[in-house]
């Protein structure tokens, strides 16, 4: 028996913005007898649902989802905090019997959960706070991306210098430890993780992706998105996890007159096109993804597909076709 049989396995369902990811993990939940846990770094926060996509109750269709909607905006929130609070979610999970499901687009936290982090670990809160600050102005993300681009020039190819808090968190992990965030990530591939993991990712055509990211937009503007920001920008304006959403600081312009609504609805759907293609950029890198032809086909007949890989992988019965209901 492989040294894999013999850890919790663990379902990923993970792939670009707007390619479906909810509605297979949801489909794959019903199918198993699973429940989702969030792997977004932008679902974690509250009074942000539109912002983050976030499945409400008819799109969750009475699946189990955790992981959402439970740190405030205006809190730092890691990588190494979400390995501990999915880590803690994936116990409970288990020990009633059920099959957690990591669904979502944030790469590094799939990461955490899966491989180890050593690197996250480190951390200072007034570095991070100093980098932040510098950031908030293009001239200062240039820099900071220039920075990086002196240290760690794989790091900086991989993000854009407006992903201000990834950039931040890569120039704070080199300070305090002397070695690159690309370098940790190389070793701690090397190491074993806690579960049997099995990740698999949507694959769309580009032109089709990107149709359905607009219609994604146009679906969050008809659910509230601008009553969303004006509430957050009422609140606290300058809190960074509102302004790394994508959609915040573009309709907050728009908001405050800066520029045309029709304008900022452009540069929303354009930011998160832009999104797509660095999530693509990280995920095809990863040599454990499994990629499943998505256009054309219906998240159950996807998460069937799912259920016979991991059928034909592990061959335990947990993974019978069996109702969530």
């Amino acid at each position: 028996m492989s040294e894999n049989r013999l850890k919790p396995v663990l379902p990923v369902v993970a792939g670009p913005t707007a390619s479906g990811k909810t509605a297979c993990a949801v489909q794959l939940c019903r199918q198993i007898g699973g429940e989702v846990i969030s792997a977004d770094s932008m679902q974690v926060y509250r009074g942000m649902d539109v912002l983050s996509a976030a499945p409400g109750e008819r799109e969750q269709m009475g699946v189990p989802h955790h992981m959402l909607g439970f740190v405030d905006p205006t809190h730092r929130y890691t990588a190494d905090a979400y390995r501990e609070d999915a880590k803690r979610c994936i116990a409970q999970v288990l020990a009633r019997g059920r099959v957690p499901v990591l669904c979502g687009g944030t790469g590094l936290y799939i990461d955490a959960v899966t491989r180890p982090m050593s690197f996250s670990m480190q951390s200072d809160a007034a570095m991070h706070d100093e980098l932040m600050a510098i950031g908030q102005t293009p001239e200062g993300r240039r820099r900071l991306h220039d920075q990086l681009a002196a240290v760690d020039p794989a790091s900086a190819a991989r993000l854009h210098e407006n992903d201000v808090r990834r950039v931040a968190r890569a120039i704070e992990i080199y300070r305090l430890t002397g070695v690159t965030q690309t370098e940790h990530v190389r070793q701690d591939r090397q190491r074993a993780g806690d579960y049997a993991e099995a990740l698999f990712a949507l694959d769309w055509p580009r032109e089709a992706l990107y149709r359905r990211i607009d219609a994604r937009v146009d679906r969050m503007l008809e659910e509230g998105l601008v009553d969303e920001v004006r509430a957050l920008m009422a609140e606290d304006a300058a809190h960074p996890t509102a302004l790394q959403a994508i959609g915040y600081k573009e309709i907050a312009a728009a908001l405050r007159g800066e520029v045309s609504m029709e304008q900022a609805i452009r540069w929303t759907k354009q930011a998160t096109r832009n999104l797509a293609k660095r999530q693509l950029t990280w995920f095809r890198r990863d040599e454990r993804v499994i990629w499943l032809p998505a256009e054309g086909r219906t998240a159950e007949e996807l998460a069937t597909q799912m259920r016979e890989i991991l059928a034909a992988r592990y061959g335990i019965p947990v993974f019978r076709n069996k109702s969530n209901e």
